[in-house]
């Protein structure tokens, strides 16, 4: 961090001068909280080291960052891209939003260094912790650079390299770039995987069970009966009309008797009455 101290400073005067008028208009924070679902207009990687510069001269501060904006999370310094470029990093399956508030790395970007996050997002990514004292990130055993991967979705409007980032030395952050790099091309295997990525995860439906019709019974052909079955039928019928029968003759009988009885007392009734008569 201190080999930028010569180049900070002088950053600061040529930018001041340069990009003025674009950051009094810019307005406030310039990442926004959906910074991956805009169109990725450059994809690289690189290292990417770590600063924070609040103008309080600590552990080589220099002052404000180039663009006049404080010094914030999601504020990163870049050798050659224009100031107030969005985009953002990732490292380990984590992602942060940052925007071009600054310029630097100085010489650590002629070693390939072309990043420098600021603190908080840099412990973020990390899982370290921000010391507000040292202006540095403890827990993570003295880290202070990470290989990551990064995606610009937006260009500043002033001065610098509209592509992968170039070395400070090369002086790429203070000429007008007019043909900024295309686009990266999104395969449908990407846009497949960002859908499965976004679409939320949904419980697998019930299988669903075709109703069925309540079986009816199949109707049964009469059964003709056997001559064993007609046997017991036979012998019940039999009984029935001998009970018939014989019932049939007690009531017969008793008629008779009761009529002879009868026949019986008349006529000796009768034969009283005429011995009645012949005494007279």
């Amino acid at each position: 961090m201190s080999s930028r101290l010569g180049m900070r400073s002088f950053t600061m005067l040529a930018s001041v001068a340069v990009i003025g008028a674009v950051t009094l208009s810019a307005g406030a924070t310039a990442h926004a909280d959906d910074f991956s679902e805009k169109k990725p207009l450059l994809k690289g990687s690189t290292t990417a080291s770590y600063y924070w510069d609040d103008a309080s001269g600590r552990n080589g501060d220099t002052g404000l960052p180039a663009s006049g904006k404080p010094m914030q999370k999601g504020l990163a310094a870049s050798p050659s891209w224009p100031l107030l470029t969005e985009g953002y990093v990732m490292y380990k399956g984590k992602k942060e939003p940052f925007f071009v508030g600054d310029r630097g790395p100085g010489v650590p970007s002629n070693r390939g260094i072309m990043l420098d996050l600021d603190a908080k997002t840099f412990a973020k990514l990390t899982g370290g912790r921000f010391n507000s004292s040292s202006l540095s990130v403890d827990g993570v055993g003295g880290q202070g650079h990470i290989k990551i991967e990064y995606v610009i979705t937006k260009w500043g409007p002033g001065v610098g390299k509209k592509n992968h980032p170039v070395a400070f030395s090369t002086g790429a952050w203070s000429r007008k770039d007019a043909r900024p790099a295309t686009p990266p091309v999104v395969t449908a295997e990407e846009k497949t995987e960002k859908k499965d990525e976004e679409r939320p995860e949904t419980p697998p439906a019930p299988a669903q069970v075709a109703e069925k019709a309540p079986e009816q019974a199949p109707e049964k052909a009469p059964v003709k009966a056997s001559a064993q079955d007609k046997a017991p039928q036979a012998e019940l019928a039999a009984a029935v009309t001998t009970r018939d029968t014989e019932s049939n003759g007690v009531g017969g009988l008793a008629l008779i008797s009761a009529l002879a009885f009868l026949s019986g007392g008349m006529f000796l009734a009768r034969g009283r009455i005429r011995k009645a008569f012949d005494r007279r």
